[in-house]
């Protein structure tokens, strides 16, 4: 289980990262804080069972800047994994986020689905990170740092919209199987449109598409989250 520290200065915030934290399995939130002086604390006095492996970190709070909290901490030896969350978009920041070694910069607001896909990129990057021992190929390392790298989004054809195919995703990944038909009365969208996004996620190795038998009649082609 990956403990998980939530640190920002809105409570509800708190709550809805929260809540997406729950959500997704693998993680648990072992703590929460309102500001930079407590997430330090929280950091360094961390133990045992509440033991911190990532902070969920923003970067504006009354009391410090998200950076200098990274600072402290990295001055202190403390390699944990940090993730920005945060609605600063001025490159010097992320510019010095990435120097301290942040590891994903995510702006707010985002979804559900954009959030859950930083998380399984981060849960994995972990795992192949354990799985590594001894000399690695110059391949290896690349897929290491790679890792937590998000997919630069390509441009959607034309007539789809970036929020639906989040839905549509999001469904697939938590709901499905499905067929389009499913996924149409699911998602109150036409057959016709639902298959569209459905068939993008498959063209861009997000979801895979078989025959479904059993049923009366032609088989459905039942679609399946991939990643």
């Amino acid at each position: 289980m990956i403990g998980v520290l939530i640190v920002d200065d809105e409570r509800l915030t708190r709550e809805l990262h929260a809540n997406f934290v729950a959500r997704i399995d693998g993680f648990a939130v072992v703590a929460e804080c309102a500001g930079a002086r407590a997430a330090v604390s929280a950091v360094l006095d961390a133990r045992g069972p509440e033991a911190i492996d990532l902070i969920l970190l923003d970067m504006t709070m009354p009391d410090g800047h998200g950076l200098d909290v990274a600072r402290h901490i990295r001055a202190r030896g403390v390699t944990v994994d940090i993730i920005a969350i945060t609605g600063v978009r001025d490159a010097e920041v992320v510019r010095q986020a990435a120097a301290l070694g942040v590891a994903q910069y995510l702006i707010k607001p985002f979804t559900f689905a954009t959030f859950q896909d930083r998380m399984v990129q981060y849960a994995a990057y972990r795992q192949k990170m354990a799985d590594a021992a001894g000399p690695a190929t110059q391949a290896e390392i690349d897929a290491l740092f790679g890792a937590l790298r998000p997919t630069v989004a390509e441009a959607l054809p034309k007539g789809l919209s970036a929020p639906t195919l989040d839905r549509v995703a999001a469904a697939l990944r938590n709901g499905g199987p499905f067929s389009s038909r499913e996924a149409a009365e699911r998602l109150g969208m036409s057959r016709v449109s639902v298959r569209r996004y459905l068939e993008h996620l498959v063209g861009i190795g997000r979801a895979e598409r078989d025959a479904r038998h059993g049923t009366p009649g032609r088989p459905e082609t039942e679609y399946r989250w991939m990643r």
